[in-house]
């Protein structure tokens, strides 16, 4: 009997465990990355395998080694739970054939994924993920599999720390002295994923502080929705901030590629503004220079730095997997998008929230500026506030088709009594607005639900945007 089609979404797999996410699919999944590697990777090369905290991920990652070593290919299989970003460096470092990633990331409890990396350390290109879906069998019956210990007793499989090869990356990247002695107090927020323990690690023995909360493995992830660095989910990181009178608060989602910031006074600093600081970090701290890579759904303050400072800006669809072949192709000095995912020249086109989240530290101690008047300095420099907001609505499945039909058929002359000046449809429906706004309407691809986005520099304007949105989907505000 054959088991239901899996398809891969912006950044791979993701299922509900045991109904879908299932070890049977976990094995068809690696099977077709196998082929895909086969008869399009780098020859001769090993396969980084890794995995987070959540329900059973290691023993999904020993599964996905198992394929692997069964079609003849070696593998790297770490030894402990380990952010993405790591394993991306170990891919980069180990000059691997790509990688596989047992993790859903930011996903509530229920979930697991399976992330495929390729030789770059970036995200798979669509066309690839196309070719890997095609070669994921019916079954387990076209699946190949070696027993984990005998491919270990084999050497087909080693076990390895990929730990000080990243920290020392981390600290070619980041000069982490000026941040330890600083004096700085921050707490740090690794909503119980794989994050728990780098930020107190990488800056231990100097006079700077780091208050870690939910740094144990907890799969239920408990006072959050999903470990996902946005509000709600960042509220007791806030809370704690005020309470422990820090200077600023850092948080990393549950694999540790996304990075989410909190002021001193416990206000939270959306992911907007986050790749607007930076941005301008890399340009004006440290004076670098070169494209800027975007998807479609974050901030409009990066063209306005562009401008700024003489760099093109370029723009993606959603997702990683258009953002990290543009940074090849350009060679970026950053690419990022509005989940709060960050990648930068000189380290991996993968998103890195331990990195990211250290450059903000180092923001704050070379300008001698709290998290709060870096946000000012921002707008400063890009001439303007600008306010964001993102509303994710779940819709049935069938209803999705006649949602997306309506939001094409919409020619608004306004919305949230701002004149619409273009429309974009590469990646959704995206409305450029007269203030250099937007508003932007989404279907998952994995997920029966529709996003609505908005930017704007009119703070009265941001819920009339959203609740047009709304209106153009079919939805009530």
């Amino acid at each position: 009997m054959g088991s239901d089609p899996i398809h891969f979404g912006t950044d791979g797999w993701r299922g509900r465990i045991a109904e879908d996410f299932t070890f049977a699919n976990v094995r068809r999944c690696s099977q077709g990355f196998a082929e895909f590697l086969l008869q399009h990777g780098p020859a001769g090369r090993a396969v980084v395998v890794g995995y987070d905290r959540r329900f059973a991920s290691e023993h999904f990652a020993a599964a996905a080694a198992e394929v692997l070593a069964g079609n003849g290919l070696r593998v790297q299989l770490t030894d402990r739970e380990t952010p993405t970003p790591v394993i991306a460096y170990a891919v980069k470092q180990l000059s691997a054939a790509g990688a596989i990633n047992i993790t859903a990331s930011h996903n509530p409890a229920s979930d697991n994924g399976f992330k495929v990396r390729d030789e770059h350390a970036g995200a798979v290109a669509p066309e690839g993920l196309k070719r890997i879906e095609a070669a994921i069998p019916s079954d387990e019956s076209g699946v190949r599999r070696m027993p984990l210990e005998r491919a270990v007793r084999e050497g087909i499989v080693e076990r390895f720390d990929p730990r000080p090869a990243y920290m020392e990356q981390v600290r070619r990247m980041v000069d982490l002295e000026p941040i330890r002695r600083e004096g700085l107090k921050v707490v740090f927020d690794p909503m119980w994923g794989n994050g728990a323990g780098w930020i107190p690690e990488l800056l231990a023995g100097g006079k700077t502080e780091v208050v870690e909360i939910h740094s144990a493995r907890n799969p239920l992830f408990p006072e959050m929705l999903r470990p996902e660095p946005i509000r709600p989910n960042v509220d007791v990181g806030l809370q704690t901030v005020v309470r422990e009178h820090a200077d600023a608060l850092l948080v990393t989602d549950g694999d540790a590629d996304r990075v989410g910031f909190g002021d001193e006074h416990g206000t939270f600093i959306n992911q907007l503004q986050v790749y607007g600081l930076l941005a301008l970090y890399l340009l004006e701290v440290r004076g670098q220079r070169g494209p800027i890579v975007k998807t479609l759904s974050t901030t409009s303050m990066l063209e306005r730095l562009g401008e700024r400072y003489h760099v093109p800006v370029y723009q993606t669809g959603v997702g990683f997997k258009y953002v990290a072949p543009k940074m090849i192709e350009t060679d970026a000095m950053i690419g990022g998008e509005e989940s709060g995912g960050f990648a930068f020249r000189g380290h991996v086109p993968e998103r890195d929230g331990i990195l990211a989240g250290l450059f903000l530290l180092d923001m704050m101690v070379r300008l001698q500026r709290r998290p709060s008047e870096l946000l000012a300095f921002l707008f400063e420099q890009v001439g303007a506030e600008y306010f964001y907001d993102r509303v994710d609505r779940p819709m049935p499945l069938e209803q999705l088709e006649a949602a997306r039909a309506r939001v094409a058929q919409a020619v608004p002359d306004s919305l949230g009594g701002l004149r619409v000046t273009g429309r974009d449809i590469s990646d959704g429906f995206k409305f450029s607005l007269d203030d250099g706004g937007w508003l932007l309407v989404r279907f998952s691809g994995t997920e029966p639900i529709v996003r609505v986005y908005c930017e704007t520099r009119h703070k009265d304007r941001v819920a009339a945007l959203i609740e047009d949105g709304l209106r153009i989907v079919g939805l009530p505000a």
